[in-house]
């Protein structure tokens, strides 16, 4: 069982002393954050951020606060390795271009059942032996205007937000 992310029993060091090869203090800041069983995070934190800034970061945080603080500089460092130039917001980018598009493709999507449904109703109401809405099954009986569209604001500017 671990305890402020030391073994119990144990002189283990946490993360962050084991990497900067210092003995690991009882009142160390990082070992709550950073057991030893999960260098990596300290790794990638340390590697973006340093370790004194990283340091002074959760000194001056209330310490209900330092678990997500942390949980933020991890993601953020991560993404930072993966891409040095824009991290987070790279990705961030990109998951937005892909909201975008799938936006795009939903409101094609919904155009083309529209436009489906308008010839549906134009050849059953040409055919006046077919048109009546008592020869049609049950599913077919309602108004071709029932269809749900996506909100109509937002579609329009995602499909000329380019």
């Amino acid at each position: 069982m671990k305890e402020n992310g030391k073994k119990q029993g144990a002189l283990s060091p946490c993360a962050a002393c084991k990497l900067l090869r210092r003995r690991c203090a009882p009142d160390c800041v990082f070992a709550p954050y950073f057991p030893a069983d999960e260098p990596h995070k300290f790794a990638s934190v340390h590697k973006v951020f340093g370790a004194s800034n990283v340091n002074k970061m959760l000194q001056e945080l209330p310490e209900h606060q330092r678990s997500d603080a942390v949980s933020s500089m991890v993601y953020e460092a991560n993404a930072r390795v993966r891409d040095p130039v824009y991290g987070c917001v790279g990705t961030i980018s990109s998951l937005q271009r892909q909201v975008d598009s799938l936006q795009t493709q939903l409101a094609l999507a919904q155009a083309e059942v529209i436009q489906m449904k308008m010839r549906q109703f134009g050849s059953t109401s040409s055919n006046p032996s077919r048109g009546s809405a008592e020869n049609l099954p049950p599913h077919q009986s309602k108004s071709f205007f029932c269809v749900d569209v996506a909100d109509q604001a937002n579609m329009a500017e995602s499909l000329w937000s380019y």
